[in-house]
């Protein structure tokens, strides 16, 4: 295990999410999956909630039917977010977790090696193949001290990110250790490493101590407690500490999660909604504190104080507790248990008002509305806010208003009920299921091998940073497409680029093979796992992607659907390279032979200019990639004619 190389991982468990879900059921009929391998398989819905129509409904139907098909447990709408969800029925310490949604790394807070991933690959996982990644670099972060008052464990994972950034992460798990850990529960340690992935770490890992043991107690899950810590001499390759006691509210600024300042420094700025919740701030302690701070005041009457609880046990908790009553009573609006605003699917904000909410992204337009202003804070610096109408740090305000930092007493056992999850069917009676598919309901696209030669204009040209979110777009109107691939494409790149699928419809209309290259700057494809952002592009015509940098998981899914990721050998070509430029690849099964070295050059054309550009695929990635990805791979041989040998 060597940083750098390609390791392959057992699964034990996995989780898809109904964004995400629909493809990874089609993707296992078109294995021929009889049953799943794993020992738990979960399918949550808790994206696609609002059913304006009949689509989202169509879609839930045919998860539930496909659990029912191949041996997964389904959990129904209102049941909550996957992350939390699985962390209080499902989790177990020392378990390796694949999930079809990036934020799957959040349950490395009960001591598992949890992985978000592309839906094709999680596939192959249920399917009983091992998952394939990039051995990261292990970074080990000492925490000492004790958190402050008003300060919390959004604020330890905020100064990370202000930090390091957005990319600090990349191709390591942070490896959380050290005496500060006694103050966070698990859900604490959930929120800081839900948002690892914001730094575009392959993961995050706490170790189970008693901590753990509390939680799956309460969860009535304690058989399930396996003590895991590292060796009290371990090594990493690099290390950082933070000093809780020296922490202070922290907000990101829109639209960057790693756009952290403290809280007074932007202080005074007019907001037009608070948002408690999401998979980043889950845990009954975020509800309960904001309920604290609200209780028997009225929030602004210029805010919208949105309150999602993350899963139907913490809203039963939170009514048996009265902070719901609470919440009510002080303004707030409660909603179902479900991303919702996290993923553009309601609660929109009004464009040029700011929204403050307790949530992993802040990407451009990801609220549902194109103009928003989205900032990533506690939720104490939320419901104070709230109060306010403006951004404040909770201190000045505790100053202000003589008022003690809440003490909460949250019940020693949760509100448990298990009977909200539908099991597996016994695999005889599964073998009998047919798949229920309505009208919005695709099939797969046809993958065709790579060509040896690639040629076509830059369609797109774009800069550091882009998001999944600005590929394929979240939200109301797009996400109901998600089962619906053809449809969805037309929602491609709009966000950077409204013509992008015009362009490339006309393109396949007056060419032969419609081939195009879109050209990226660094950590290109950073956010969602969402595996639509690799299709939606290939349907269309996109063979090649050429890029300074990729975030981990879309240049999995690039390759796992036949999409060719390239990077630049010397950054300042992609400078020499604009929108329109013809583009030309050629020799490409002899550059993409095993053990061929890493390096291609690419004519543009319209220049005459050449560019030396490199790939990081394994041997195992390149016969993928010219099969045209990994389904026709699987149904057929290599490009060598062979058995292909993942079959």
């Amino acid at each position: 295990m060597e940083p750098g190389q390609e390791i392959g991982l057992r699964i034990d468990q996995t989780l898809t999410q109904d964004a995400t879900g629909t493809l990874v059921m089609q993707e296992l009929e078109a294995l021929g999956l009889d049953r799943v391998r794993t020992e738990a398989s979960v399918q949550y819905v808790d994206h696609n909630l609002l059913q304006a129509d009949e689509r989202n409904a169509e879609d839930h139907a045919f998860l539930r039917s496909a659990c029912r098909r191949f041996g997964i447990w389904y959990s129904k709408p209102g049941n909550g977010v996957s992350h939390p969800t699985h962390m209080q029925y499902f989790g177990i310490p020392g378990k390796a977790l694949a999930g079809s949604d990036s934020h799957t790394c959040a349950a490395g807070s009960l001591g598992m090696l949890a992985l978000g991933t592309g839906g094709l690959e999680v596939a192959l996982a249920m399917a009983g193949r091992p998952l394939h990644v990039t051995m990261p670099e292990i970074w080990g972060i000492r925490l000492t001290g004790r958190l402050p008052e008003w300060v919390s464990a959004k604020d330890v994972v905020l100064e990370l990110l202000r930090r390091h950034g957005v990319k600090g992460a990349v191709n390591r798990i942070l490896e959380y250790h050290g005496p500060g850990l006694e103050q966070l529960s698990a859900m604490d340690r959930h929120v800081i490493a839900n948002m690892g992935a914001e730094l575009g770490a392959t993961t995050s890992v706490f170790p189970a101590d008693a901590a753990v043991r509390d939680f799956l107690r309460a969860e009535e899950r304690e058989a399930d407690f396996r003590e895991l810590a590292a060796e009290p001499d371990a090594v990493y390759d690099l290390t950082d500490e933070i000093d809780l006691s020296a922490l202070e509210p922290l907000i990101a600024r829109p639209t960057s999660p790693g756009n952290v300042v403290p809280v007074r420094e932007v202080a005074g700025e007019p907001i037009g909604q608070a948002v408690i919740g999401s998979s980043a701030n889950p845990g009954l302690r975020d509800f309960a504190i904001a309920a604290a701070i609200v209780v028997g005041r009225q929030t602004h009457a210029a805010v919208s104080f949105d309150v999602n609880p993350t899963s139907r046990e913490i809203l039963a908790d939170l009514t048996r507790t009265g902070s719901t009553f609470d919440l009510i009573a002080a303004g707030a609006r409660i909603h179902q248990a479900g991303c919702l605003g996290c993923i553009g699917m309601g609660q929109a904000p009004a464009p040029g008002r700011n929204s403050l909410r307790t949530f992993p992204r802040n990407f451009p337009g990801r609220s549902g509305t194109e103009e928003d202003a989205v900032w990533l804070c506690s939720p104490e610096t939320a419901a104070v806010s709230a109060l306010t109408g403006e951004i404040t740090d909770p201190r000045d305000w505790a100053a202000k208003e003589s008022v003690p930092y809440p003490r909460l007493r949250l019940p020693e056992h949760a509100s448990v009920n298990r009977a909200m999850f539908e099991p597996p069917l016994p695999p005889e009676q599964a073998a009998r299921i047919e798949l229920e598919r309505g009208p919005n309901i695709s099939g797969l696209p046809d993958f065709e091998p790579l060509p040896d030669v690639l040629a076509g204009p830059v369609l797109l040209k774009c800069g550091d940073n882009v998001s999944t979110d600005e590929i394929s777009p979240a939200g109301a109107k797009a996400l109901p497409y998600r089962s619906n691939i053809p449809k969805l494409a037309e929602f491609t790149f709009t966000r950077l680029d409204p013509d992008y699928p015009r362009r490339a419809a006309d393109l396949a209309t007056d060419s032969r093979t419609g081939q195009h290259f879109v050209v990226g700057g660094e950590n290109y494809g950073q956010g969602s796992s969402r595996e639509h952002a690799a299709i939606t592009p290939r349907h269309l015509g996109l063979r090649a992607v050429v890029a300074k940098s990729y975030a981990r998981i879309h240049w999995q899914n690039l390759a796992n659907f036949g999409v060719l990721p390239l990077e630049f050998d010397q950054p300042a070509d992609y400078d020499r390279i604009d929108p329109g430029d013809r583009l030309r690849l050629e020799n490409l099964h002899a550059a993409l032979a095993p053990r061929a070295e890493p390096r291609l050059r690419l004519h543009n054309t319209t220049k005459d200019e050449t560019y030396q550009l490199r790939h990081r695929l394994s041997d195992d990635r390149r016969r993928t990639v010219v099969a045209g990805g990994i389904i026709p791979r699987l149904a057929g041989t290599d490009s060598s004619g062979a058995p292909s040998a993942t079959r």
